[in-house]
């Protein structure tokens, strides 16, 4: 089953999972996005991600060299600075705090809807 994301939600966090990919490992801008596919954001495509790796790059959260490829042009690997990697913890934390509060209001118990009344 494909899933489908809100892009304005998506839009929000696809920094901060920029930067935790990248954390993970050092990775060229087609890799993240094959990764990022991987992890069930199947909507997700390369118009959106390298914009936002190169604002991780203007903002000095991560940084690039060129690595000769074999089939082709050099490939651009995108890794985290030390400020991307303080990007990322705060980032993380603020994540958890809000998807915690959200899940708590979700949790609250709901009354029947109007059409569900007798």
């Amino acid at each position: 089953m494909t899933a489908s994301h809100d892009p304005q939600l998506l839009k929000g966090v696809l920094s901060l999972l920029l930067l935790h990919l990248l954390a993970e490992r050092e990775s060229y801008g087609y890799e993240v996005v094959q990764r990022l596919q991987e992890a069930g954001f199947t909507d997700v495509l390369e118009g959106s991600v390298y914009p936002a790796l190169t604002r991780l790059e203007r903002d000095g959260r991560v940084t690039t060299r060129l690595v000769p490829s074999p089939s082709g042009p050099a490939r651009k690997y995108y890794r985290l600075t030390p400020a991307g990697w303080q990007a990322l913890r705060a980032g993380s934390a603020t994540w958890t705090r809000h998807t915690a509060t959200v899940n708590a209001v979700l949790a609250r118990p709901l009354p029947a809807a109007p059409d569900e009344e007798n």
